[in-house]
């Protein structure tokens, strides 16, 4: 298991609009962005490597700052619409300008990040002040010239896809084929091409398709509602494969060759349930919060509650694999159900080499687990492991009633306002992004480190 130490800890002062919201490496890892509930993303740019000061690589400091989304109301539905950004993906890279896609509940937006560090001089029919001047006064022509200027990052939007959903985004993911995306709300997921926004011709050519979206859960009667959407995701290398998980841990794969409508999957991923082990929380704890596809597209990884499971896709009857993230809550999940922790969503991660999973917990704590060697791992994010190249040190909780190790916490004494639902792992190298409220940690793997 790889010994982590902190490089980075970008923190402000605790207001609700300043909780951490979603995090997202782009495809090099180059950059990290994060969206806040005031509806600002921040994008943190990775620091080269210095001669003078080797162990600066891994850091991260403040690229661009901007605001995406604005709070808004639904008058006719008499509705409040948060700025709160839920979440963000990258576009990999197709030029020397970055692109990513930001959403709230209902409105997504594709952003342009780009440099410059040249400013046109000498326009013929403006000033120095960029005022136009008199055609009288223009005696001569002259040829404007690039001159340098300090280095400024531009973001400007391109795209604003709005009006689509009736429900609240919760997902967003881009296709391999980086001409489409779609997103996900709790009954439906529409398909978008990222260069049309008039919902008039993607209404026409979805006509044509007979629909304006690829899933439909919504019944002729909400009364006969039994699940929602929860979480989508294209495949990564599969332009026609996604998969979309439920509130009833359900895991669908679906293909896009089979029909425009994909109402009947390909594949369903399912765990039978122990009839002894039912209680009034089963369904709540079972509701998969997150799913992501392996690098290499053969398995997925799912969040629940209380584990963190991996499917093999040629596998639908059982999980491959099981990892009980924190099992000694399942004695608290009366308090938790009335303090309303129990609906928490949980995200979780692969490394570039899909052998460790990284999921969060309580307590500031995060968890990791190697598939190879079975052994997993509990860390904190913190102000006291804050100090420069600091090393993480493993933390244990002991359940109630068990014994206890002189630096082992009791789960009676766990802080449930401190949670890690926000995490993210480097695409190639052992770097991850927590957010913890707040405040972003960024810790890179010692040896990773000492190989540069």
């Amino acid at each position: 298991m790889y010994v982590f130490y902190m490089t980075s800890l970008r923190s402000c002062l605790l207001s609700p609009a300043d909780i951490i919201s979603t995090v997202e490496f782009n495809h090099t890892g180059e950059l990290l962005a994060t969206g806040d509930k005031g509806g600002r993303v921040v994008i943190f740019q990775r620091e080269p490597e210095s001669k003078t000061e080797p162990f600066s690589q891994g850091e991260y400091n403040v690229y661009s700052t901007f605001q995406s989304h604005e709070p808004e109301f639904d008058y006719l539905k008499s509705l409040e619409i948060e700025e709160k950004i839920n979440k963000i993906r990258w576009l990999p890279q197709q030029n020397a300008a970055h692109f990513l896609l930001s959403t709230n509940d209902k409105t997504i937006k594709l952003w342009k990040v780009s440099e410059r560090d040249k400013r046109p001089e000498g326009y013929n029919l403006k000033d120095e002040e960029g005022r136009i001047k008199d055609v009288s006064t223009v005696t001569s022509l002259q040829v404007p010239v690039l001159k340098p200027m300090d280095l400024m990052v531009e973001v400007t939007p391109r795209r604003v896809f709005a009006n689509a959903h009736t429900y609240h985004i919760n997902s967003i993911s881009v296709n391999s084929d980086y001409e489409t995306y779609m997103s996900a709300d709790d009954l439906r997921i529409n398909l978008w091409n990222l260069d049309i926004t008039d919902l008039r011709l993607m209404d026409f050519i979805c006509c044509c398709r007979n629909l304006n979206y690829i899933v439909d859960i919504k019944p002729a009667n909400m009364e006969d509602l039994t699940e929602v959407i929860t979480a989508a995701e294209f495949h990564p290398h599969h332009c026609n494969l996604f998969v979309y998980s439920s509130s009833k841990g359900t895991l669908r794969l679906c293909d896009m060759r089979e029909a425009a409508l994909c109402d009947k999957h390909s594949k369903l991923f399912e765990e039978p349930e122990d009839p002894s082990a039912r209680s009034f929380f089963s369904e709540i704890i079972s509701s998969v919060s997150d799913v992501k596809f392996s690098h290499s597209g053969r398995y997925l990884l799912t969040r629940d509650y209380l584990t963190a499971k991996v499917w093999d896709l040629n596998m639908e009857s059982k999980p491959l694999e099981t990892y009980q993230v924190h099992d000694y809550l399942r004695s608290k999940l009366c308090s938790l159900y009335e303090n309303d922790c129990i609906f928490d969503k949980f995200e979780c991660a692969w490394n570039g080499s899909d052998s460790v999973i990284m999921t969060g917990a309580y307590n500031n704590f995060f968890r990791m687990f190697d598939r190879n060697t079975k052994r997993d791992v509990t860390l904190e994010a913190s102000r006291e492991s804050s100090k420069p190249r600091a090393v993480l040190k493993p933390r244990r909780v002991c359940a109630a009633g068990g014994k206890r190790r002189k630096d082992d916490i009791s789960v009676d004494s766990l802080d449930f306002t401190k949670k890690i639902l926000h995490t993210a792992w480097h695409p190639t190298e052992n770097i991850i992004a927590i957010a913890a409220t707040n405040n972003l940690y960024i810790f890179q793997d010692k040896l990773n480190s000492e190989m540069h």
